[in-house]
């Protein structure tokens, strides 16, 4: 569904899980530290979450 391999997955989750971003456990991601996911992402995060509002008609 990613589009990329199970392992890259695993990789990025354990190092998110690592830096006490997202709880990663058996294919089941809980986000414990929204801002500072955010922060980790590319910016193109910004410009889709924003992109997604608008094309739905709510609020970023």
């Amino acid at each position: 569904m990613l589009g990329c391999r199970r392992t890259g997955v695993t990789v990025a989750a354990g190092t998110l899980s690592r830096a006490g971003m997202i709880n990663y456990k058996r294919g089941n991601i809980t986000i414990l530290n929204r801002s500072d996911l955010e922060q980790t992402s590319c910016e193109c995060y910004s410009i889709v979450k924003n992109e997604y509002a608008r094309l739905l008609g709510r609020q970023s």
